[in-house]
């Protein structure tokens, strides 16, 4: 039966990709869109829209949507907390606070640099949220871990406030993109950073069965033979890998790794063979529903992406944790 769903699930993906190209300023029809790909006519303005401004707004859209869906499954998993996730435990501000530094402070531009001074930042973040729950009354119970890092994250986004008032002609290019937005991206950071998203996404695959024995506790885990603190590492490099690079693509995404793992696992259970794969395929189906509603909500202008994730997803995710505890 879960295997009958994922074609079914591509499908999806496929038919919210197209419908996703075809809405916007001017709408498109969807032979107009299939005759773009398949018979490109550079003369053909509609053409040039759908290839050159349309197309990588979805192709990123897809992209961290999954990325940031596996993430959060992974940190679920792993934690065996409902609340973790990139944007929750910090790993997303370390990640926006490292990049509005090297851009805002230092002038780095390079797309070749970017991923990784927000893994940097992702990174740095994650442990300095460990160090914090660790020192905790409890140590890093997921209580602890929630708590440092929604503290992580109001700390982190208060200096670069304090940054953007410091220097607001040097910080303006980032305002938008710090609301997470996919409005006017172009495909070459993500043909950067596309070779070590499909590393990441396949590891997390392979890993995938260890993480379902980890959720049922660290002592049944190493009966089983599972070396989790090596797991827990490998691990963490991939949830570093796709927030980075989600963030540097797109700017900080909130609510897509927090409440798209809920949604997955309210159909097919924990098993985590097929959490991951669902997760990246709803990820992508969701951020790219969100991206059409911040493009028509007060058409002909847009919201950021990001706001209406976090919009959407506050009482959606309400909502989940309810039906969970029924």
């Amino acid at each position: 039966m879960l295997t009958m769903g994922v074609p079914l699930m591509l499908i999806l993906v496929v038919s919210m990709f197209l419908l996703h190209i075809s809405i916007g300023a001017k709408s498109l029809t969807y032979q107009t869109v299939i005759d773009a790909f398949s018979n490109f006519d550079v003369k053909n303005f509609d053409h040039i829209i759908i290839l050159k401004v349309r197309l990588p707004r979805a192709i990123i859209a897809i992209v961290v949507g999954a990325s940031l869906a596996v993430a959060g499954a992974i940190m679920q998993g792993v934690t065996r907390n409902p609340l973790a996730s990139p944007s929750i435990l910090g790993l997303m501000s370390g990640a926006s606070f490292a990049i509005v530094v090297a851009l805002g402070v230092f002038g780095v531009h390079s797309p070749f640099l970017t991923p990784w001074i927000a893994a940097f930042g992702a990174l740095a973040a994650a442990l300095l949220v460990l160090v914090i729950a660790t020192l905790a009354p409890g140590g890093t119970n997921p209580l602890n871990l929630t708590l440092s890092g929604v503290a992580v994250s109001a700390f982190l986004g208060a200096i670069i406030s304090l940054l953007n008032l410091m220097d607001e002609d040097n910080f303006d290019q980032l305002r938008v993109w710090l609301t997470g937005s996919l409005a006017g991206k172009n495909l070459n950071i993500f043909y950067i950073i596309s070779p070590w998203l499909v590393i990441t996404m396949i590891v997390a695959i392979i890993l995938s069965r260890k993480i379902t024995i980890l959720g049922m506790g660290e002592e049944v885990a190493k009966g089983l033979g599972v070396k989790t603190t090596g797991l827990k590492i490998q691990l963490l490099a991939v949830v570093i890998i796709l927030t980075a690079c989600s963030v540097a693509m797109a700017g900080p995404m909130g609510f897509i790794g927090l409440v798209v793992p809920h949604m997955v696992r309210l159909f097919i259970g924990a098993d985590y063979r097929w959490v991951i794969p669902y997760s990246a395929l709803l990820g992508a189906v969701y951020l790219l529903a969100v991206d059409i509603i911040a493009r028509v909500i007060i058409a002909p202008q847009e919201v950021s992406t990001g706001i209406i994730t976090a919009l959407l997803g506050g009482p959606l995710f309400i909502y989940l944790i309810k039906t969970r505890g029924r």
